[in-house]
């Protein structure tokens, strides 16, 4: 008998234990169950990156080597504003390509020129032209990382515009700027180490 009552008392108690973690259940927040199907295909995808105020920070585009027209010779840079691309010919039909922004509608612009200067983090000095346009913009702003030049810039000869870095890589691939040809830092660090001054450089619409 004595057995008896011990055995009944183990099973109520076990039974209740049993009760009281199934409530616990119950009443937390439920657990987190993967999906299934992201197992294969590595897992959730992962938030986008954003800049420090938040915004989306755009995804670079990949430089890389790609087959291009023979008939720009090795050295020449060819900048396709349509397809917002920057081609640095090697010769055999190859090119390196880099993504760029490019001038916004009303400052697209075509023709042949050559790098005239180049800079290391260059001091910024906005034109006249644009002052009128943008009075609030500081006259002068030293080279660094907050400089819209970037790390380095290229100038065109006969013009006002460059191929330079940027301080907003959002911007590439798109078409923002007053003329200028955009890069991200890592870029136009690429570049500037393969160009000279003196080399051609063929803008395309």
């Amino acid at each position: 008998m004595r057995r008896l009552v011990l055995a009944l008392i183990c099973f109520f108690g076990a039974t209740g234990a049993l009760s009281a973690q199934t409530l616990a259940r119950n009443t937390a927040q439920p657990a987190y169950e993967p999906d299934p199907l992201s197992a294969l295909f590595g897992g959730a995808p992962a938030a986008a990156p954003q800049t420090q105020d938040g915004r989306p920070q755009a995804v670079a585009i990949p430089r890389e080597v790609v087959s291009f027209d023979a008939k720009y010779a090795p050295g020449t840079v060819v900048i396709s504003t349509n397809e917002r691309r920057l081609y640095y010919v090697l010769g055999d039909g190859q090119a390196i390509r880099y993504g760029v922004g490019v001038g916004r509608p009303g400052f697209e612009w075509s023709g042949t020129r050559f790098i005239s200067s180049k800079r290391e983090w260059p001091d910024w000095t906005p034109p006249a032209q644009m002052l009128k346009r943008r009075p609030d913009l500081p006259r002068h702003m030293e080279g660094g990382l907050n400089n819209p030049l970037g790390a380095r810039a290229m100038y065109l000869s006969g013009t006002l515009y460059r191929i330079h870095g940027s301080n907003e890589p959002e911007t590439i691939g798109q078409a923002v700027s007053s003329g200028c040809i955009r890069m991200t830092n890592d870029d136009v660090v690429d570049l500037y180490n393969r160009v000279k001054v003196g080399t051609r450089v063929v803008v395309t619409r």
